[in-house]
């Protein structure tokens, strides 16, 4: 009796264990897949910038980003097979909207690399089994998991972070897509300059329209990060609105690393050093103009030294070689689909009412709206020490995800939520 009593317990005794640690196994390594496939998917949605290449790079960014993240308690790389385990990834599959990805939608499925903004990440692996191999459903001694992961851009953000400081006039107020730029497969290239008094700077050659811009209101004077002025200017330039836990500047309630829709208190940078007067458009570089550019720069070469900027940026030796140029410097395209680079030549600027002639002016901030910085025809590389800081830069809308922002009015600035055109962010749809 006692014998046979045994021989029934044994399955149920290695049943029980086996939930004790298979399963927890089990569930361990679905998180690890999960991770990896997030990871993934949020890497390859960062890509998804309207260009014929950006399926090329988004595939190649996951591709990097699983085999860094590993399963089975942080031992074996997806992809590749280890003894008794397999497992596998499957190609991104690529969605114009959610609907799409859901299958709800034909039209947003199977995307190009000009219409993706969605990627769908599939992983699938084996986990193995310990005490539930003894049992005649697991004679294999592994079983499979899978993890399916959907990222993509989000709706039009009302607050958006790390972006460029230079603001620019909607050329028509009443245009909500394109503030009179577009529309924007018109690829239109713009003549960026400060903004000066008097007759306008010299067209650069290839352009014919004009986009003053000022400098908004975002010094530091608390930084303990970069306390110095020109650093900061250069550091915006060449890599946007830096984060910080200071008040803005502009008594905005918006953090000083972030610009919202709806802000009636967008202000013209003002510190003790530079004036934010707009100069004769005749004058000589505005001080404050200079190491904005030098950052620009760096967007297209961080070797070369611009004898300017050496002398404009504090510490520009220094800090030059930690922002790497895009990968395609490229040349004076007519076609942002054409563009094959990740990106950094993109930037993502502050559309406002009006450009303000001092700093007790403010300016209303009406969206956001992107613009691809172009070399000039002859292959040669914006000037940094142009005396109106000029640089050529072709309209391209809002296809680029930004690094960070918030999609409802939190801020209260009377966003107009939804937010029906503008750039979004990255985000987990699952």
């Amino acid at each position: 009796m006692s014998l046979q009593l045994a021989v029934i317990l044994v399955p149920v005794v290695f049943g029980l264990m086996g939930f004790a640690l298979d399963l927890g196994r089990l569930y361990l390594v679905r998180g690890e897949l999960n991770q990896a496939a997030s990871a993934a998917a949020i890497a390859a949605a960062n890509q998804l910038i309207g260009t014929t290449t950006s399926l090329d790079h988004a595939a190649a960014v996951a591709t990097q980003t699983i085999a860094l993240n590993k399963y089975n308690f942080g031992s074996l790389t997806l992809g590749q097979d280890a003894g008794n385990l397999t497992s596998t990834v499957n190609d991104p599959a690529y969605f114009a909207t959610v609907a799409g990805a859901l299958g709800t939608d034909p039209a947003g499925a199977n995307a190009d690399g000009t219409t993706a903004r969605h990627v769908q990440i599939s992983v699938t692996a084996d986990a193995p089994l310990l005490f539930w191999s003894l049992l005649s459903l697991g004679a294999s001694r592994k079983t499979p998991i899978a993890a399916q992961v959907l990222a993509g851009v989000s709706a039009p953000l009302c607050t958006v972070c790390g972006i460029e400081p230079f603001a620019i006039a909607a050329r028509d107020v009443t245009d909500p897509v394109n503030f009179g730029f577009g529309p924007a497969t018109d690829d239109a290239h713009y003549t960026f300059y400060y903004n000066c008094t008097g007759t306008a700077p010299l067209f650069l050659p290839n352009s014919g329209l004009y986009a003053p811009y000022t400098i908004i209101n975002r010094y530091d004077a608390a930084s303990t990060t970069i306390p110095d002025e020109t650093d900061q200017l250069f550091r915006m330039g060449a890599a946007g609105l830096m984060s910080s836990t200071t008040p803005n500047p502009t008594g905005s309630p918006i953090p000083m690393g972030c610009v919202g829709i709806g802000d009636s208190l967008e202000a013209v940078w003002s510190s003790p050093t530079f004036s934010a007067v707009p100069p004769l458009c005749t004058a000589a570089q505005p001080a404050v103009a200079l190491p904005p550019m030098c950052g620009l720069y760096t967007r297209f070469d961080n070797q070369t030294q611009p004898a300017a900027c050496t002398t404009g940026v504090t510490d520009y030796s220094t800090l030059q070689p930690a922002f790497p140029p895009d990968t395609d410097p490229g040349v004076a395209q007519d076609l942002y689909t054409a563009y094959q680079g990740n990106g950094r030549r993109v930037i993502t600027v502050p559309v406002v009412d009006q450009l303000a002639p001092n700093t007790a002016t403010p300016m209303v901030v009406l969206g956001f709206r992107q613009f691809l910085v172009q070399p000039n025809p002859d292959g040669t590389f914006l000037n940094p020490s142009d005396p109106n800081s000029r640089f050529l830069a072709t309209y391209i809308g809002s296809p680029m995800p930004v690094k960070q922002g918030y999609i409802d009015d939190r801020f209260g600035q009377s966003c107009p939520a939804p937010v029906t055109s503008g750039p979004g962010k990255v985000v987990l749809h699952r």
